[in-house]
């Protein structure tokens, strides 16, 4: 069948631009959406810095003329601007005339859409990340601080959760497991498809090693006990002439401090840099500032079958050897002493042999990497982008829009 250039609402309730996973991700699949040919307009929140950010400069990311940044006028308090969003958002989505589709991973703006009579929206497609009782109940045990859900709390998420699952006209999850786990919870559907995330490629190279003593563990990300950051930590205490490079952690958040903590209370912390946040166009520049870059979440509820780290693809594209945690849903993508190192998730010991293995033999460093860059061309901005399209294109179909 024919492409068809499809006009794209996506809803996303985040300030913006915003440094984490969750913009980044937006914006990359939207750009990309928009540079094969589609009209995007991205909804989202206002930046929370004055002036406002360019996105474009932000992200590192050319100017599209096929791709509109629309900022709904929310101000106040959290819930405020929530509830200010969802106004705006839902009265954008029902003028049928200016979108084909709806696209979101906001699992709360999706069910209230779909409480909207075909007729009066257009289509949505829905991003499930994880299953939001799942998330919820098992947060008191992966982040610092986070309370305990009541029963009826979790039960009103599942019943969202099964609601969007039946009602939306196109769904999408980022991983085979998810996908799996919402079938068995849910029962079958159609028009389910599973679309890794991406990364951006741009002149990939042969992968070298750093060559400069010492030898540096790169980590980029969150700090949440769920990522197992501490473990790198006991890496870098364990091996002689090592050195940390985390690429993330926010002065304001107490996982810093509890991470710089462990480093000086294994007298190591003169060995660990921490950069903050970063600019997303800064992270891969960092990367490749390693010798080996770690993904080191232990097994948990969201880790073992929904994670896909968006820094996977971006350790993948850096050209540098990847030691993780070896989870079903990170297997879905890695392969052992194949394109990554995998090691028993949660085991300390264990990471820090992978990670003496890469240092003392880095010529299978080396052929790790080159097997990840080459695989990773999979999984770029644009193959995503070509998956969704695939996908908009059957929900249009159905509806009877696609002659």
């Amino acid at each position: 069948m024919r492409r068809a250039d499809v006009r794209i609402l996506y809803l996303a309730d985040i300030r913006f631009p915003l440094e984490r996973a969750n913009g980044i991700q937006s914006m990359e699949t939207c750009h990309a959406l928009a540079a094969r040919g589609h009209d995007v307009a991205l909804v989202v929140r206002p930046d929370t810095q004055s002036p406002a950010r360019d996105p474009y400069e932000f992200y590192g990311l050319a100017r599209m003329p096929r791709l509109a940044i629309e900022v709904a006028p929310v101000t106040g308090p959290a819930p405020a601007r929530r509830a200010g969003y969802l106004t705006f958002a839902i009265g954008r989505a029902l003028r049928r005339g200016r979108q084909d589709l709806v696209f979101t991973r906001d699992l709360g703006l999706a069910s209230l859409l779909l409480r909207v009579p075909a007729a009066f929206r257009a289509p949505v497609v829905y991003e499930a990340h994880t299953i939001a009782s799942n998330e919820a109940a098992g947060r008191p045990a992966m982040l610092t601080g986070a309370s305990n859900p009541s029963a009826s709390k979790l039960r009103r998420l599942d019943a969202r959760d099964a609601h969007v699952w039946r009602a939306a006209e196109g769904y999408v999850t980022i991983t085979a497991g998810l996908k799996r786990e919402l079938e068995r919870r849910f029962g079958p559907r159609e028009r389910v498809e599973v679309v890794p995330d991406g990364a951006r490629t741009p002149n990939l190279q042969p992968p070298t090693s750093n060559l400069r003593p010492p030898f540096t563990i790169g980590y980029a990300g969150h700090l949440y006990p769920w990522k197992g950051v501490d473990f790198i930590i006991e890496a870098v205490a364990a091996l002689p002439e090592t050195r940390a490079l985390i690429v993330g952690g926010h002065e304001q958040e107490p996982d810093l401090a509890r991470v710089k903590a462990l480093a000086a209370g294994l007298d190591c912390a003169s060995r660990v840099t921490f950069t903050g946040l970063r600019p997303p166009a800064d992270v891969a520049a960092r990367l490749r500032e390693c010798d080996v870059l770690v993904l080191p979440n232990p097994s948990s509820p969201l880790s073992d079958a929904f994670t896909s780290p968006l820094k996977l693809f971006e350790y993948m594209a850096a050209g540098r050897p990847i030691v993780a945690s070896d989870l079903p849903a990170l297997r879905e993508v890695l392969a052992h002493e194949t394109n990554a190192l995998l090691f028993e998730p949660g085991n300390p010991q264990a990471l820090t042999t992978a990670i003496r293995r890469i240092k003392e033999d880095p010529d299978f460093g080396a052929r790790l990497a080159r097997q990840a860059l080459d695989d990773v061309q999979r999984y770029t901005w644009a193959a995503r982008a070509e998956r969704l399209e695939a996908v908009f294109n059957e929900v249009r179909e159905v509806r009877g829009v696609l002659s």
